[in-house]
């Protein structure tokens, strides 16, 4: 990495932190500070208590950035994520209350267990870092990053997310259970003490602003650009797929690309970095044929054909 980007080793300490209490899942930590890095949102979808929310929490302190945490039911409404004005009689004027949004991140816990209006609230202030309260402006704290949570087994009661919000976000992943011997570590460090309780600030947000802009020198070929547009119309083109990625799904694959080579100590970014991203990016922007559907066949067999059918660009090793 070159002596330019004097706040890259940062990365590997919060990385480290933040593993004090997320155990064995270095490639969804990777991928969370993948989409931090790039300004981007996170959709962690996964079973109840495999960590999703500990792992927003122990981003939020081992960064130093405010964060907060919205958990999403029927009767949260639209106004609390954006804020609302209200009369201040003392001064006679209108005033704005922040809501849950204006913070550096926000954890959207359970974010399909509220009402299509309030999550659509979240939209102008994934895309825009801003909401609009009553025709006004409100700028949202910088860096913004949403880390959204759901349940991929519980439907009752929930509203699924629509396609317009689910491309609002750069990645989705899943934590996955543990191993016998990562569980078993959870258990033993909970003996005496919850382990989110020792996880200490390790930057600064001005040192983490600075690795944010460390991304825009990352080195991003002509050709990968190309490879990217080539895989996204693959999807479109596949027979089985109804609806494939949008160009934001392409911009949002360069951009994590080259978070991702940053964290990986190079300064430019390989075929490689594109298709390790591929799943986290485009899989959940993808909607297959019902007939598809049916027949048991899955996004990532998708992808795996639209990788196989583009051919990859030479660039340096």
């Amino acid at each position: 990495m070159p002596e330019r980007f004097t706040n890259q080793y940062l990365m590997g300490a919060l990385a480290k932190e933040i593993s004090k209490v997320i155990k064995g899942k270095d490639e969804a930590l990777l991928i969370v500070l993948t989409g931090l890095l790039s300004g981007g949102h996170v959709l962690i979808e996964d079973v109840p208590g495999v960590g999703k929310t500990t792992l927003a929490m122990a981003l939020g302190k081992a960064t130093g950035l405010s964060f907060r945490r919205a958990q999403f039911t029927p009767d949260v409404m639209a106004s609390d994520i954006t804020g609302f004005t209200m009369f201040n009689k003392d001064t006679g004027k209108f005033e704005y209350r922040a809501g849950m949004a204006m913070t550096n991140i926000l954890l959207a816990d359970e974010i399909n267990r509220t009402s299509p209006k309030t999550q659509s609230a979240l939209l102008e202030a994934m895309e825009e870092k801003r909401v609009t309260v009553d025709g006004v402006v409100h700028r949202l704290p910088n860096p913004f990053m949403v880390i959204a949570t759901q349940n991929s087994q519980g439907y009752v009661g929930t509203f699924p997310l629509p396609e317009a919000q689910l491309d609002r976000f750069m990645l989705k992943i899943s934590m996955g259970y543990p191993t016998i011997a990562e569980e078993t570590r959870i258990m033993m460090d909970r003996l005496t003490d919850n382990p989110a309780n020792s996880v200490d600030n390790v930057m600064t947000v001005e040192q983490l602003c600075e690795c944010m802009e460390d991304i825009k020198e990352i080195n991003f070929a002509e050709s990968l650009c190309r490879y990217i547009a080539e895989l996204a119309a693959a999807t479109r083109n596949h027979p089985t797929v109804a609806l494939g990625v949008s160009p934001r799904a392409s911009i949002a694959i360069m951009q994590a690309s080259r978070a991702f080579a940053y964290l990986r100590g190079r300064d430019y970014v390989t075929p490689e970095d594109i298709v390790r991203l591929l799943i986290p990016v485009f899989e959940h922007r993808i909607t297959l044929r019902q007939e598809t559907r049916l027949s048991k066949r899955t996004v990532r067999s998708v992808l795996e054909d639209v990788v196989s059918s583009v051919t990859p660009p030479i660039t340096r090793s």
